[in-house]
C-alpha cells in the first residue's frame, strides 16, 4: 500500500507541475526562513553553555540605588573573590579577572594590539576550557607567564611549537609562554587571545593592590558546590559590602552564568529580561511564517478539490476507507515537505554567510550533531502533518455518489476555514508591516535627535606606549594642529562613545545626606568643548591661562538639575574628598546610551597619567584620506612600536544602534517572506473561489458583464477578508509596539502612518494577487464552463 500511495504522489506531482512548484517554493522559503531563525535562537541560546559546570557558575553584581534608580552591573572590588572563597561554605571556587583589554603583546617585529585578561588559577577551574599544549594545574602561578589561544598562538609563531617561547607585553615586559588552549567559542560572553597572572597585572597597576571595598574594578565569579546551595549564597552575599564598609549601601548578588547574556537587563536588582525578549521575537516569528507556509499548502490543495474528487470517488467506489485515502493525502504532504526540505537546505546554505555577517555571528550547521537531525526530523513531520492535515481530511469526506454524478461544493464552512486562514496570514504581515515601519521610526527619531555635539570629521586617536611619557600628548597635540590635518585637538580620559568611570562620592552644600546620587566622571584636554562642538551653557572651560584649574571641574547641565544648584558657578563640590570648584557649565552631549537621558557628569582636567584617547577635528580644507595618513604617521613616529589606532566618533556613535538596526532589517527580510508567502495562500483562495465560481462568471458574461465587472466582482470579497485581517491586526500591533518602546525614555509616538501604510500595502498586494487569476478566469470562453449544461 505504501508503494502504491508513492507512486501515486509522485503521479500527481509531476501532473500538476505548476501547483507541485507554487507549494514546494512556498513550503522551502517557509522551512528556510524558520531554519536560519531557529539556527540563530539555538546560537544565542547556547551563550556560556560550553562549560563543564555553567549550571553552577555565577557572576557576582552589584546593585545600588542611585539617582533614584537601581543600577546593577558585574563590577567588583578585588577582595570580592577571596571573600567568598574563604568565609562562604557552599563556594567551590571563586575568581577574579579583569574584563577584556586590548594591550600589545609581539615577539620580535611581530606586534599584535590583542584582547587579553588577567586571572588567578580558579579562573581556568570555574571556566574549563582546553589546554592543548602545557599543564593546566600549573599554569598562572609564576608572574612573567602567559597563556595563548590557539589561532593567537599561530599569529605570533605560525606552525612552531610556542611553549617556552617568550612574547613582550607592552614593549616592557617578557612572558614566558606555558599554555596554548582552545580559542574561546565565539558564543562566550569573554572573548580573549591570551590570559595572563592576576599578580601580573598587580604588578603592572600597583593602585590595584590596596584592598578596597568601594572601587568596582574586576570580574568575579563564583563555582558552587552545588545549586541546592545557591538560594542561601545568594542570600548572604547581598550585604557583604555593608558588612565591610557601612557607608556603602550597594547590595550583591548571584547572576548565573548562562543568563549573562540573554538577560542583561535588571530593574530593582533583579533580572527582567534582554536580549531574550528579542530571541522569543524571532522564535515567534520563526513559527508564525512556518504556519503562513502551512496554511499556504492547504489552501492550494484544497483549491484542486475539483480535479481530486473523481479520483476520491473512484477508489472509494472500489472500497479504499477514508483512513488510506487519509495516509495517501498525509503522503502526499511529507512528501512535497521532504523535498521542500532539501530546497529549504540549500537556501539556508546559500544565504548563512549574508546572515553571519549581518548577525556579526560565526554559526555553522552542524551536521554531524545528533540533535540537530532529530530537530530537523521533527520540524519536517511537524510541517508534513500540519500543512497535510486539512486537505487529508476534507479531501477523503468526499461522497462517492455525489462527486461521480457531478461535482459541486457549497461555499460552507469549508470555504469559511479558508478564509479564516487567509485573514490569519494577513494578520501577521500587517503586523509585521507596522512594527517594521515603527522600528526604524524610532531608529531614525533617535539618530537624528540632537546629541550635543558635532560628529563631522571628529577621530578619536587612542594613547598608546611612550606616548603616556611626560609632555608627549601635547607634543603630538602641536605636532596635529601645524600639519594642517586638524583644526582643533584635546583630549579625554575615555572612549568618547563608551561607557566610562561613575562615581556617588560626591556632595556639596545642600545635599541630602541619604540620596545617593551617581555622577560620571571624565577627564577631558584643553579645548575641549570647542573641538567636539558642544557648547557652554555659562562660565568657561577650562584654560592654560589658569593655573589653578587643576582643582576645578566643569558640570554638565543634568548634574546641575540634579543637584539643584542655582548659582552653579563657583560652587565648592567635595569629589572623593577633595574640594574643586565649578568654572563652567557645558551643554549635555551623548557618550553612552542615545536612548536614555544624559546622566549627570563631572568633568576635570585630564592629567598626563590618566589620558587614554586624543580627539581631534579635521581639517575642512584638507583631504579626509591625507588627513589620515598625516595623521598616522605622526602617531607612528612618536610610538612606533604600536600599531596606530584611530576611528571616527560617527563610527562608534552607529554601534549603539546595532540591535534596532537588526531588528529592522530581519523584520524587513522575514516579514517580506512572510507577504510573499500570504501571497500564494491567497492566490490559493482566488484559484478555488474561481474554480466554484467559474458557471457564475460564464453566465455572466454571456448576460453581458465586463472584464472589469467580473473583476470587481472576484476582488470585492478579498478586500473585504485583508480590512478584517487590518481591523484584528491594528490594535494587535499597538500593544506590541507600544511595549517595546516603553524601554525607551527616548522614543517617537505612535502615528498613524503606520497603519495606514499596513492597509494600503496589504490591499494592494491582496487585489495584485488575486487580480493575476481573476482576468485568466474572466476572458475564458463561456462555451468551457457551460457546454456540459
Amino acid at each position: 500500500m505504501f508503494k502504491l500511495n508513492l507512486k501515486i504522489a509522485l503521479r500527481n506531482l509531476w501532473k500538476n507541475k505548476g501547483f507541485s512548484l507554487i507549494n514546494i517554493g512556498g513550503l522551502a522559503i517557509g522551512l528556510a526562513s524558520c531554519m536560519i531563525l531557529l539556527l540563530y535562537v539555538a546560537y544565542e541560546w547556547s551563550y556560556d553553555k560550553q562549560f563543564k559546570n555553567n549550571d553552577k557558575t555565577y557572576v557576582v553584581y552589584q546593585s545600588v540605588v542611585a539617582n533614584g534608580k537601581t543600577f546593577s552591573w558585574g563590577w567588583t572590588p578585588n577582595v570580592m573573590a577571596e571573600e567568598l572563597q574563604q568565609k562562604f561554605p557552599s563556594v567551590k571556587y571563586a575568581s577574579h579577572s579583569t574584563y577584556p583589554r586590548p594591550n600589545l603583546v609581539s615577539d620580535g617585529e611581530k606586534k599584535i594590539s590583542s584582547k587579553v585578561i588577567y586571572a588567578d588559577q580558579n579562573f581556568l577551574k570555574i571556566l574549563d576550557y582546553k589546554f592543548i599544549k602545557g599543564n593546566a594545574e600549573k599554569t598562572l602561578t609564576d608572574v612573567n607567564t602567559i597563556i595563548l589561544t590557539k589561532s593567537f598562538a599561530a599569529k605570533l609563531f605560525g606552525n612552531e611549537d610556542p611553549i617556552n617561547k617568550t612574547v613582550k607585553l607592552e614593549n616592557q615586559d617578557v612572558l614566558k609562554v606555558e599554555a596554548v588552549i582552545e580559542d574561546a567559542p565565539a558564543n562566550s560572553s569573554i572573548i580573549f587571545e591570551c590570559i595572563m597572572p592576576w599578580q601580573l597585572f598587580l604588578k603592572r597597576e600597583t593602585w590595584a593592590k590596596e584592598p578596597n571595598w568601594g572601587n568596582n574594578m574586576c570580574l568575579t565569579l563564583v563555582q558552587l558546590k552545588n545549586n541546592d546551595a545557591f538560594s542561601k549564597a545568594n542570600a548572604d552575599i547581598k550585604d557583604i559590602y555593608k558588612k565591610h564598609n557601612k557607608e556603602i549601601t550597594a547590595d550583591a548578588l548571584l547572576h548565573p552564568l548562562t543568563k549573562w547574556h540573554l538577560y542583561g537587563d535588571f530593574e530593582n536588582g533583579k533580572s527582567i529580561g534582554g536580549k531574550i525578549d528579542q530571541l522569543k521575537i524571532f522564535l515567534l516569528l520563526a513559527f508564525c511564517i512556518l504556519l503562513i507556509a502551512c496554511v499556504n499548502f492547504m489552501n492550494l490543495s484544497t483549491a484542486r478539490s475539483e480535479r481530486r474528487a473523481k479520483e476520491v470517488g473512484v477508489r472509494k467506489a472500489i472500497g479504499s476507507t477514508r483512513k488510506s485515502l487519509i495516509s495517501q493525502f498525509f503522503l502526499e504532504s511529507l512528501l512535497i515537505t521532504f523535498i521542500s526540505t532539501v530546497f529549504a537546505f540549500i537556501l539556508v546554505e546559500v544565504s548563512l554567510p549574508y546572515f553571519n555577517g549581518l548577525l556579526d555571528i560565526k554559526q555553522t550547521i552542524d551536521y554531524e550533531n545528533g540533535m540537530f537531525w532529530l530537530v530537523l526530523f521533527g520540524l519536517m513531520i511537524f510541517t508534513g502533518f500540519i500543512a497535510g492535515s486539512y486537505p487529508a481530511l476534507y479531501l477523503s469526506s468526499f461522497e462517492p455518489i455525489k462527486v461521480l454524478k457531478g461535482f459541486s461544493v457549497k461555499t460552507d464552512s469549508s470555504v469559511s476555514v479558508r478564509r479564516v486562514l487567509v485573514i490569519g496570514q494577513f494578520v501577521f504581515a500587517a503586523c509585521l508591516i507596522i512594527c517594521t515601519v515603527v522600528i526604524y521610526q524610532q531608529l531614525n527619531y533617535i539618530k537624528n535627535k540632537p546629541i550635543g555635539y558635532n560628529q563631522s570629521n571628529l577621530v578619536q586617536i587612542d594613547v598608546q606606549g611612550k606616548m603616556r611619557d611626560a609632555g608627549k600628548v601635547e607634543l603630538l597635540k602641536s605636532q596635529l594642529l601645524k600639519s594642517g590635518a586638524t583644526v582643533n585637538v584635546t583630549t579625554f580620559s575615555s572612549d568618547f562613545t563608551e561607557g566610562g568611570n561613575n562615581t556617588t562620592g560626591v556632595s556639596w552644600e545642600g545635599k541630602n545626606p541619604n540620596e545617593l546620587i551617581s555622577f560620571n566622571h571624565r577627564g577631558i584636554g584643553y579645548d575641549f568643548t570647542e573641538t567636539v562642538g558642544t557648547g557652554l551653557v555659562s562660565g568657561r572651560e577650562f584654560s592654560s591661562k589658569f593655573p589653578n584649574d587643576t582643582s576645578g571641574v566643569m558640570l554638565n547641565e543634568a548634574a546641575v538639575k540634579m543637584m539643584g544648584l542655582k548659582n552653579p558657578l563657583g560652587a565648592v563640590i567635595d569629589f572623593w574628598g577633595s574640594k574643586l570648584t565649578n568654572v563652567g557649565v557645558v551643554k549635555d552631549f551623548v557618550v553612552e546610551s542615545a536612548y536614555q537621558k544624559v546622566a549627570p557628569m563631572i568633568f576635570y582636567l585630564n592629567r598626563t597619567d590618566n589620558t587614554n584617547v586624543i580627539i581631534a577635528r579635521l581639517s575642512p580644507d584638507e583631504n579626509i584620506s591625507t588627513s589620515l595618513e598625516k595623521i598616522d604617521e605622526l602617531v607612528k613616529q612618536m610610538e612606533p612600536n604600536y600599531p596606530v589606532n584611530r576611528k571616527f566618533v560617527n563610527e562608534s556613535f552607529e554601534l549603539k544602534f546595532q540591535n534596532e538596526k537588526l531588528l529592522g532589517t530581519l523584520s524587513n527580510w522575514f516579514g517580506g517572506f512572510a507577504i510573499f508567502i500570504s501571497c500564494l495562500g491567497l492566490l490559493g483562495l482566488a484559484l478555488f473561489m474561481a474554480e466554484q465560481r467559474k458557471k457564475e462568471i460564464s453566465i455572466r458574461k454571456v448576460l453581458g458583464a465586463s472584464t472589469g465587472n467580473i473583476l470587481t466582482l472576484l476582488n470585492k470579497d478579498f478586500i473585504k477578508l485583508v480590512a478584517i485581517a487590518n481591523i484584528i491586526a491594528f490594535p494587535l500591533a499597538y500593544i506590541i509596539i507600544d511595549k517595546w518602546l516603553s524601554a525607551y525614555e527616548y522614543r517617537v509616538s505612535i502615528s498613524f502612518l503606520p497603519f495606514a501604510l499596513a492597509g494600503g500595502i496589504s490591499i494592494l498586494i491582496a487585489v495584485l494577487t488575486v487580480s493575476i487569476q481573476s482576468v485568466k478566469v474572466a476572458k475564458a470562453n463561456p462555451v468551457d464552463a457551460l457546454k456540459y449544461e
